[in-house]
């Protein structure tokens, strides 16, 4: 099977059919339509149209992110905690992907988290943020993986 080959282009240079099937996409994907007929249907192509190139547009996001990476936080058990944690990286252009707290032990509860950096952001800001947090005693980056 030959090698596939991609190609960035302008928004201008893509056949209109194309971008109508991206927009129909991003409808049943928003939930805004429930079958792929309706959703070809509100971005004006066939239901043909909508099979045959769903699989081969795909919108560019140049704001992808760096990089994921997993740390562990332990901090006191008291409401609002990780809510500030997770406003402090918000805040700083993380995107978290997933968060697992374990029971609380001796009022200290240990949180893993995963997340996707922006490109800029530095892995070590992102322990010293978190260990600036009044009521944090650890924040360890446990992996790293570039995207």
């Amino acid at each position: 099977m030959a090698e596939e080959i991609y190609y960035v282009l302008k928004e201008k240079a893509v056949p209109e059919v194309l971008l109508r099937v991206e927009k129909a996409k991003l409808l049943l994907e928003s939930g805004k339509c429930q079958s792929a007929s309706e959703a070809a249907e509100r971005a004006g192509i066939s239901r043909s149209s909508f099979y045959k190139y769903k699989d081969e547009i795909f919108r560019y996001h140049e704001n992808q992110r760096g990089r994921s990476v997993t740390m562990v936080v332990k901090l006191i058990d008291e409401p609002g905690r990780l809510s500030k944690i997770l406003t402090n990286l918000a805040d700083s252009g993380a995107n978290i992907l997933s968060i697992h707290q374990a029971i609380p032990v001796n009022g200290v509860a240990a949180i893993t988290l995963s997340m996707d950096l922006p490109k800029e952001m530095e892995v070590s800001e992102v322990t010293d943020r978190i260990e600036k947090i009044t009521g944090v005693s650890y924040a360890k980056i446990l992996a790293e993986e570039q995207v």
